[in-house]
C-alpha cells in the first residue's frame, strides 16, 4: 500500500498516550495518510492508561486503507530517509528522553531518527512534551529545538473555556494539533476565546 505525502504519528513513553491516540483518529477521519510508531515505553503508559486494546486498534485504523506501522527498531522504514515525502510529523506525548535525544542529534531508534529527517528536511515537526516541573535541562533541550523551527505544544487545558472533562481538554488539544499541521485552519468557533464582558 502507497501512501500520499503522509504525517507521522509517534507516541512514546510520556504519560497522555490518549493525545497520541486520538491524534491518529482524528487525522483518519479528515482523510489523512498516517504512519505510526509506538516505542516499547509507549506501548506500557498505553496499556496503563486503559486505552482500547493496541492489537484491535492498529487492526481497525489499517482497514481504513490510509495507515501504516512500523517498529520502532525499522531502520528501513521509508521515513528513516529524506527522499520519503512527508507531510509532518507529530511526536504524541514527547517523553524528555526523546526530547533530548532529538535535540542533540541522537538516532537510536525510529521515531528518533524520523524526527531528525524532519529537521534536516525543514519539514513540520511537533512536539507535544509531557513533564512538569521543567528543569533548566528540558527547557535548553526544547529551546534548542524551537530555534530549529520546530513547534512545541504542551498540552495546557484551556481554562478559559471550563472545561468539565479530561475528554474536554483532550479534545482540544487535539484540535491545536489539527491546526499546528495545517489540517485545520483555525480553531473550530467554540474553542476560541470570547470576551463576554
Amino acid at each position: 500500500m502507497e501512501l500520499d505525502n503522509p504525517i507521522i504519528v509517534a507516541v512514546t513513553g510520556a504519560s497522555g498516550v490518549v493525545l497520541g491516540y486520538k491524534t491518529v483518529q482524528a487525522l483518519l477521519e479528515k482523510d489523512e495518510d498516517v504512519i505510526f510508531i509506538c516505542s516499547s515505553a509507549g506501548r506500557m503508559v498505553w496499556k496503563d492508561e486503559k486505552l482500547p486494546s493496541f492489537g484491535e486498534t492498529i487492526e481497525k485504523w489499517d482497514s481504513s486503507g490510509k495507515f501504516k506501522m512500523y517498529s520502532n527498531g525499522d531502520f528501513y522504514s521509508p521515513i528513516a530517509s529524506g527522499s520519503y515525502k512527508t507531510k509532518a510529523m507529530i511526536i504524541v506525548p514527547t517523553s524528555m528522553n526523546t526530547v533530548s535525544s532529538i535535540s542533540n542529534g541522537i538516532t537510536d531508534n525510529l521515531i528518533k531518527r524520523a524526527a531528525d529527517v524532519m529537521i534536516k528536511e525543514n519539514r513540520e515537526l511537533i512536539l507535544v512534551p509531557r513533564e512538569t516541573p521543567l528543569s533548566a535541562v528540558h527547557l535548553n533541550n526544547m529551546a534548542k529545538l524551537a530555534n530549529l523551527g520546530v513547534k512545541i505544544l504542551p498540552p495546557n487545558p484551556p481554562y478559559y473555556l471550563f472545561p468539565k472533562t479530561i475528554d474536554d481538554i483532550n479534545d482540544y488539544m487535539i484540535k491545536k494539533i489539527m491546526v499546528a499541521t495545517g489540517i485545520l485552519k483555525q480553531l473550530p468557533d467554540n474553542y476560541i476565546y470570547k470576551d463576554n464582558k
